[in-house]
């Protein structure tokens, strides 16, 4: 018999956290359709409320205006929905509101790739991240170190390098079904 307890760990939404371009999106969609759940891409939800771009969005607004944008979409999403596996972009959860909404209200899994595997990654992402244009590689990696300890504020670290994303979907969905189990300390045996 599972607790009540229990069943309220297992509604909580997934959160995937990290650096641009680690993988969020591409191990998250994976990860929900194993857990037959919906996924919630951030910055994509942002984008079609919005009508234009993330870059757009910087370009037009400026970022104070994104990023109160981005703590409303995620702050209400949070606390009114359950079941989802939500992917945030690179920035948002630096904003100590949005981390501490995340941590006491779901499971909050951080995506990690070292420095250089992720500059093999650059050359495709620079055109589509605004916080990266017009930054140059010092400046970005400066950014990258001065993230990572945010990042590290989760409850599993995951480390991608050298994995496929369907593998660390397939690893992510494995611990989170241990977890579950091990949560259920009320079953009748």
């Amino acid at each position: 018999m599972r607790s009540v307890q229990n069943d309220l760990f297992r509604l909580k939404n997934i959160v995937f956290i990290g650096f641009m371009g680690v993988g969020k999106t591409t191990v998250g969609k994976l990860v929900a359709k194993k857990l037959m759940r919906d996924f919630i891409d951030i910055d994509q939800h942002i984008e079609a409320k919005e009508g234009m771009s993330i870059s757009k969005i910087f370009e037009t607004h400026g970022e104070k205006y994104f990023r109160d944008l981005e703590k409303q979409t995620i702050s209400d999403i949070i606390l009114n929905q359950s079941l989802k596996v939500i992917s945030l972009g690179g920035g948002s959860f630096l904003q100590k509101e949005i981390r501490e909404l995340c941590l006491e209200h779901c499971i909050v899994l951080s995506i990690d790739l070292d420095w250089e595997s992720w500059l093999e990654r650059f050359e495709k992402l620079k055109k589509t991240r605004p916080i990266l244009m017009n930054k140059s590689l010092d400046e970005i990696k400066e950014l990258y170190n001065e993230r990572l300890p945010i990042y590290n504020i989760c409850n599993s670290n995951i480390d991608v390098k050298n994995s496929s994303p369907e593998s660390i979907a397939d690893y992510i969905v494995e611990s989170l079904k241990y977890s579950w189990e091990l949560y259920d300390s009320d079953r009748i045996e």
